[in-house]
């Protein structure tokens, strides 16, 4: 069932996040669309609801629940940059915004852009993280915890390779064959050049 619902909640996210982007572009409803894409996190809340009554009710804690502890905190940390992403671009294509601006290519601009993702990813692993300690004791001493800290080594090493990915930037930076500095425009938190805010 918890698998069931981590491909519901899947689904769901992007069936929210089109429709609550065609009702703020296509059918002109900006703060419909806007109610629509906020119900986003009520799907990371039943996740967690639905698999602490599966360990409740006698529930054997295995990959299944260590994956849904994945799932929301992959949300947490980029399920709005998802969303903005993709809002940029929508308004753009259908709602008359400036193109959204692409991250930076080169130089240190380049490295802090990945530094910040890199961030993102730390909090994706301290949510699951923490949701997986959570759930270890509930189980307590009499169940079968290991694939639960199995997760927690899994999301530890998915921030050492990120790291590491992420520091190759600022050790060894991409230069613009233009010739041109790596900075310049002013940048929003994900190293991004800021754009017109499409938001409303």
């Amino acid at each position: 069932m918890v698998v069931t619902l981590i491909i519901a909640c899947e689904v769901g996210f992007w069936v929210l996040l089109a429709g609550g982007l065609a009702l703020r572009y296509l059918a002109r409803m900006p703060r419909t669309g806007a109610a629509v894409l906020l119900m986003e996190p009520l799907l990371e809340l039943a996740l967690l609801i639905v698999t602490a009554v599966d360990l409740k009710n006698g529930a054997s804690a295995d990959w299944k629940h260590g994956l849904a502890a994945v799932y929301i905190g992959y949300t947490v940390a980029y399920g709005h940059y998802t969303i903005k992403w993709c809002d940029g671009h929508v308004a753009h294509r259908f709602g008359g915004a400036p193109p959204p601006p692409k991250p930076p290519r080169y130089g240190l601009a380049r490295a802090a852009h990945e530094g910040r993702l890199w961030l993102r990813t730390v909090l994706m692993a301290a949510v699951a993280a923490g949701l997986l300690q959570i759930a270890v004791w509930y189980v307590g001493d009499e169940g079968d915890t290991a694939s639960l800290h199995g997760w927690q080594v899994n999301v530890a090493r998915i921030v050492a390779i990120h790291g590491v990915i992420a520091l190759t930037y600022l050790i060894w930076p991409k230069k613009d064959p233009a010739g041109r500095g790596g900075g310049g425009a002013a940048r929003d938190e994900d190293g991004a050049a800021r754009p017109q805010k499409s938001l409303r």
